[in-house]
C-alpha cells in the first residue's frame, strides 16, 4: 500500500532556514515514524540557498504553490478503454464485464479520442431507423463478423461497408429485383434462387443465416461480382436484430467532453461536474493520455493534504490553501501567529535564532544519527539566520548546534559562512522584483498592515546599487499588496548596520520615530547602526511604535 505523504514546507519567499529545515525535518520524521515525509517549498530558492544545496548535494524540495486537495490526492477510479473501431456490441459487453458505465475511446498511443456510456449506446441502438446506417458509418466487416459470430466465405475481413442499405430477402426472386440496389446488404436464408438473384442485382454483401453453406456456383459468382458473403449461426430474425450493433463507436462517441488533470484542484472539479451530465470524467496527462476516471463517488470522504510547517506559524506567510489542508506539525522560532487547525497538532516553538537549531535538538532527543550532508544543511541555516552569530537573535544553543553540526559536516564555520554569504550577495543577475521578493514578509500591528523585505550582503557598494534599483519599487508594491506601508532592509553583515528604505512619507516618519534617527539625505530611507535582525530588532520596535 502506498504511504500517505506529509509535506514539510516553509514560508513563502523561502530563505535558507526555511528550505534546509524542511529537508532536515523530513529526514528526521521519516526515520522516527517510518512515514512518508516529503520536503517542499512555497517559492523559488535564492542564490544563497542554491549554493548551500549544491555544496551538500541536496535536491531542491518540490514546489507547492497551493496545498488545496487535488485530483492526484484522491484514489481515482481506473479507466477502461476501447478502440474507436470497436463495435457497439463489443463496447456494451466490455461495460457489462467491468461493471462500469463509461468507456474511454483511445488511439494506439492511449490518447483520448472520446468516451461512450451505456446511455449513449442505448440511445444509438434504439434510435436507428435508417437502413443505410452501416454504410453511412463505414462499418468494418470485422465488426459484423464479431457481432454475428460470422464466418466470411467471400471477401476481405479488413474491408468496410461503403454503400447500400440493409434489407431482408423475404420475397420471391422476381420481386427482389424491384428493391435490391447496387451495393445493398441482403440478409437471407438457404434459397439458391434468392442468393443468385441478389448477386446478379449487384448486392454488396450477402448474410446467410443458420450457417447455411452456399454451393460452389454461388461462391464463384460472388467472387466474380465482388460480392461479400458472410454466414452466421443465427436465424434471420436474430441476425437482423444484431446487425446494427456492429457499427463502430467512433461515430457515436462523445468527442467534446470535459477532462481533468492530476494537478487540478477539487474545488474546480466540483464546479465542472455540477454543470455536466456525465458521471465519469477522463483524467489525462499533458500529452492527452488517459490515466484514470474521476467520478462523483471520488468526492466522498476526500482526504486533505497533510502538511508540517517549519520556520513559520502565520497564515499570511504560509503557502496558499493552508486553511484547506490538514496541519499535522509546526516547528518554529518566531512569535506566535494565526494558523487554524481542525485537530490538535504537534507544536514546538523555541526562542532561538533558527528553526534548524530546534530540529538539531530533536535529532538528539530521538537519538537519530545526522548524516554529513544534513548536518551541513542545518549548519548553513543557522549561519544564515544568525548572520554568522552577529544577529541579536543568536543564542548559545544556536552557536553550540552550529559548531557541532560543522564538525559532522567537515566545514569551518567562519570560512564557510563567508563563502555562503558571498554566494548569496551575488545579485547582479537578478531582476529588481526577484531581489525585492527574495525575503519579503507581511505583518500587522493593530489596524496597520505593513511589509518588510530584507537583503544581506558583505559588500557596501553592492548594497548602494540595490538601493538605487529598489527605491521606486516600494510605492508600487505597497499599492499592489494593499498595504499601509512597506520597508526594505539593506543589511551590511560586516559592519552590522541596516539602511531601511521606506515606501512613503508616512513610513519614513514612523521609521524615524521608531529608531530615533533622521531621514537620510536621499530622502527615502533611514540608517540604523547595530541592527541586522528583522525578527528581533526591526519588527518588535516597529509594532510597538505603530501601536502607540
Amino acid at each position: 500500500m502506498k504511504k500517505e505523504k506529509i509535506y514539510v514546507i516553509g514560508h513563502k519567499h523561502p530563505d535558507t532556514d526555511s528550505i534546509c529545515s524542511a529537508i532536515a525535518y523530513a529526514y528526521l520524521r521519516k526515520n522516527v515514524t517510518g512515514m512518508n515525509y516529503v520536503p517542499a517549498r512555497a517559492g523559488e530558492i535564492n542564490s544563497e540557498t542554491a549554493f548551500v544545496l549544491e555544496r551538500f548535494q541536496a535536491e531542491v524540495p518540490i514546489y507547492m504553490q497551493d496545498v488545496r486537495t487535488q485530483v492526484k490526492d484522491v484514489q481515482i477510479s481506473p479507466s477502461y478503454s476501447g478502440r474507436p473501431d470497436m463495435s457497439i456490441r463489443e463496447a456494451w459487453q466490455r461495460l457489462q464485464e467491468e461493471k462500469v458505465s463509461t468507456l474511454t475511446i483511445v488511439d494506439d498511443d492511449k490518447k483520448l479520442l472520446g468516451l461512450i456510456t451505456k446511455g449513449d449506446i442505448a440511445k444509438t441502438y434504439m434510435g436507428v431507423y435508417d437502413s443505410r446506417v452501416l454504410s453511412e458509418n463505414r462499418t468494418p466487416y470485422k465488426n459484423i463478423l464479431e457481432t454475428l459470430d460470422g464466418e466470411m466465405l467471400v471477401g476481405d475481413p479488413e474491408g468496410i461497408v461503403e454503400k447500400g442499405k440493409i434489407l431482408i430477402a423475404a420475397a420471391n426472386p422476381d420481386l427482389m429485383e424491384e428493391y435490391i440496389e447496387d451495393g445493398d446488404m441482403v440478409m437471407l436464408g438457404d434459397r439458391y434462387e434468392s442468393q443468385l438473384c441478389a448477386i446478379e442485382m449487384n448486392a454488396g454483401c450477402l448474410i446467410i443465416s443458420m450457417n447455411t453453406q452456399p454451393n460452389d456456383t454461388i461462391l464463384k459468382l460472388a467472387e466474380e461480382r465482388h460480392c461479400t458473403i458472410i454466414r452466421t449461426p443465427y436465424d434471420t430474425f436474430i441476425a437482423a436484430r444484431l446487425i446494427n450493433q456492429s457499427m463502430a463507436i467512433s461515430h457515436f462517441m462523445v468527442k467534446d467532453m470535459k477532462t481533468f488533470k492530476k494537478d487540478d484542484f477539487i474545488d474546480d472539479v466540483k464546479e465542472v461536474m455540477a454543470k455536466n451530465r456525465h458521471r465519469a470524467f477522463p483524467i489525462v496527462t499533458n500529452q492527452g493520455k488517459v490515466v484514470g476516471m474521476f467520478t462523483r463517488h471520488n468526492l466522498i470522504d476526500l482526504d486533505k493534504k497533510k502538511v508540517a510547517l517549519v520556520d513559520h506559524n502565520e497564515a499570511g506567510q504560509a503557502v496558499d490553501g493552508i486553511f484547506d489542508c490538514e496541519i499535522m506539525e509546526i516547528v518554529d522560532h518566531h512569535k506566535l501567529g494565526y494558523v487554524q487547525s481542525m485537530k490538535p497538532v504537534f507544536f514546538r516553538c523555541q526562542p532561538v535564532g533558527c528553526t534548524s537549531t530546534i530540529i538539531y535538538l530533536m535529532y538528539r532527543e530521538n537519538k537519530v544519527d545526522i548524516p554529513a550532508n544534513i548536518a551541513g544543511l542545518m549548519c548553513s541555516a543557522i549561519i544564515s539566520d544568525t548572520l554568522l552569530y552577529r544577529s541579536p537573535t543568536c543564542t548559545p544553543l544556536d552557536r553550540m548546534a552550529a559548531e557541532t553540526l560543522a564538525k559532522i559536516a567537515g566545514i569551518d564555520v567562519e570560512e564557510y559562512g563567508m563563502q555562503m554569504f558571498e554566494a548569496g550577495s551575488d545579485l547582479k543577475s537578478k531582476s529588481d522584483a526577484d531581489i525585492f521578493y527574495q525575503d519579503f514578509k507581511k505583518f500587522s500591528a493593530g489596524d496597520t498592515q505593513f511589509g518588510v523585505g530584507q537583503i544581506t550582503s558583505l559588500d557596501a557598494r553592492e548594497l548602494k546599487k540595490i538601493h538605487a534599483r529598489l527605491s521606486n519599487m516600494l510605492p508600487k508594491a505597497k499599492a499592489e499588496h494593499g498595504l499601509d506601508m512597506i520597508f526594505f532592509m539593506l543589511t551590511n553583515i560586516l559592519d552590522e548596520s541596516t539602511l531601511v528604505l521606506c515606501s512613503d512619507e508616512a513610513a519614513l516618519s514612523v521609521a524615524s520615530r521608531c529608531f530615533g534617527v533622521s531621514v537620510t539625505k536621499d530622502g527615502d530611507s533611514v540608517f540604523v547602526d547595530n541592527m541586522v535582525s528583522r525578527k528581533k530588532q526591526f519588527i518588535p520596535k516597529m509594532v510597538g511604535t505603530l501601536q502607540e
